[in-house]
C-alpha cells in the first residue's frame, strides 16, 4: 500500500492588479479520481503574465481580483486520484508518483461540439491557468486531470518542460494548423520567444528555408545562429501609406533573398508572431498563390489586408489559438530527439523566493549587464 501524501503549505506568487504582488497561501488542491497533482519545480514566465503584470489587463481582460500568475510549467507527481491510483497499483499504471512530468494549463468542458470534434482550445469554457479569474502554477502545488500532464523523456531535464508550453504554441502554429512539410519554405514575423520556436519547429520539421523578419539586428543575429536560415529587415517607412510599404517590403524581402514569387522556392507558408498590422500585409504579399498564412501573433484588434491578392490567389488565412491535439507530444518528442534544441532560449532563472525580480527583468527586456531576456524560468518553490 503506497503511504497517504502529506501535503506542505501551498505559497504562491499572486496578482492583485498593476505591478501589485505578493506571496501568499493557498489551498492545496484536491485531487478527483482521475486527477493528478503536480508539485511545481520550473515555471518559465511568459508574455500574458507579463502584460498582466504590467497593466493588470490582457486585451479586453482585467485581473479581477487576486490571482496566481504562471502556466509555463513542469514538476513531479506528488498524489494520483482514485482510478489512478489503482492503475498504479496494476500492471497498467498510467502514471506513477514520482513521475516528471510537463503540464498543459488548460481545463475544458470535454462536452461542447468544439471539444468532441477535437478543437479543444477553443472550447468556450475554457478554465486556463493564470487567464482571470483561474489561479496560475506559481505555487508548490497544482492539480490537473491526468490527460494534461506528460510524461517527460529521461534525457528531457524538468527545467526544459517548464519550455514545453511555449513550444507547443509553435507547434500548433507551424506544424498543426500551418501544415508545414518537409522541404518547404517558411517566413515567420518576429523573433521572440514565440517566433524563434516557430523557427525551431520549421527546423526540425525539415523546412528548406526559414526566413526569419525582425527590426532587431540583435534578434536577427540570434535568429540566425539558432535556426533561421535566412533574416531580413524591413526598409524604413517612406511617405507611402502602410498598404504601399507593405507591398515595397515584401517585393524587397523576395528579391533581396532570391526568393520567386511562386513555383519552387517560393514561400509555402508565413507565420506571424508579432500582430502588427504591416508584418501581416507584408506576409500575405509574400506568400505564394495558393499558399497558407497563420496568424499566431496578438495585435491590433483591427487590420487591413491586401483583400484582393488574398481573394485572387486563394491563400489561405487561419488562426492560431495556443495548442491541441497531438501539439504537446510532438513538442516533447522534437526535444527528445535533438531536432529541438532549447537550451539557447533559456537566458535568465530565478529561485521563487525572487520571482519579482524574475518579472521585472523580463518586463525590462535586458538585464544589468546588456544580455536580452528570451526565456527566463523560476524554481520552485522548493
Amino acid at each position: 500500500m503506497a503511504t497517504p501524501f502529506k501535503p506542505r503549505d501551498n505559497p504562491a506568487f499572486i496578482l492583485h492588479g498593476k505591478l501589485n504582488t505578493s506571496y501568499e497561501q493557498l489551498p492545496v488542491p484536491e485531487v478527483g479520481p482521475d486527477d493528478v497533482l503536480v508539485q511545481v519545480k520550473e515555471t518559465g514566465i511568459c508574455g500574458s503574465d507579463v502584460h498582466f503584470y504590467n497593466s493588470g489587463r490582457l486585451g479586453l481582460v482585467s485581473c479581477c481580483g487576486a490571482m496566481a500568475l504562471g502556466h509555463e510549467s513542469a514538476g513531479e507527481i506528488v498524489q494520483l486520484g482514485a482510478n489512478l491510483a489503482a492503475a498504479a497499483e496494476s500492471n497498467k499504471p498510467i502514471f506513477r508518483v514520482g513521475d516528471r512530468v510537463t503540464l498543459e494549463p488548460g481545463t475544458t468542458c470535454r462536452m461542447c461540439s468544439d471539444c468532441r470534434t477535437g478543437q479543444y482550445q477553443i472550447c468556450e469554457h475554457m478554465e486556463f491557468a493564470a487567464y482571470p479569474p483561474i489561479n496560475g502554477t506559481l505555487q508548490r502545488y497544482y492539480k490537473l486531470p491526468h490527460d494534461l500532464v506528460y510524461s517527460l523523456p529521461d534525457n528531457v531535464e524538468t527545467i526544459y518542460g517548464a519550455m514545453m508550453e511555449p513550444l507547443s504554441v509553435a507547434v500548433h502554429s507551424v506544424s498543426n494548423v500551418g501544415g508545414l512539410r518537409t522541404n518547404q519554405n517558411v517566413l515567420i514575423f518576429g523573433a521572440g520567444p514565440v517566433g524563434l520556436l516557430a523557427m525551431a519547429v520549421a527546423k526540425g520539421i525539415g523546412a528548406a528555408r526559414v526566413i526569419g523578419v525582425d527590426i532587431n539586428a540583435d534578434r536577427l543575429d540570434f535568429a540566425r545562429s539558432y535556426a533561421a536560415t535566412d533574416t531580413f529587415t524591413p526598409p524604413s517607412k517612406g511617405e507611402e501609406s502602410g498598404a504601399e510599404y507593405a507591398l515595397r517590403a515584401a517585393k524587397k524581402l523576395l528579391a533581396d533573398l532570391a526568393i520567386p514569387e511562386r513555383g519552387h522556392g517560393s514561400i509555402d507558408l508565413v507565420v506571424d508572431a508579432t500582430g502588427a498590422e504591416t508584418c501581416i500585409a507584408m506576409g500575405l504579399n509574400a506568400v505564394r498563390p495558393g499558399g497558407t498564412f497563420v496568424q499566431t501573433g496578438f495585435g491590433p484588434p483591427d487590420v487591413a489586408i491586401p483583400m484582393f491578392r488574398v481573394v485572387t490567389n486563394e491563400i489561405k488565412i487561419k488562426g492560431s489559438w495556443r495548442y491541441g491535439s497531438g501539439d504537446y507530444p510532438l513538442a516533447i518528442d522534437l526535444v527528445a530527439r535533438g531536432l529541438v534544441d532549447l537550451k539557447p532560449l533559456l537566458t535568465h532563472q530565478f529561485s521563487f523566493e525572487n520571482a519579482l525580480e524574475a518579472f521585472e527583468l523580463t518586463r525590462a527586456g535586458k538585464d544589468k549587464d546588456g544580455k536580452p531576456v528570451i526565456k527566463c524560468v523560476i524554481h520552485g518553490p522548493k
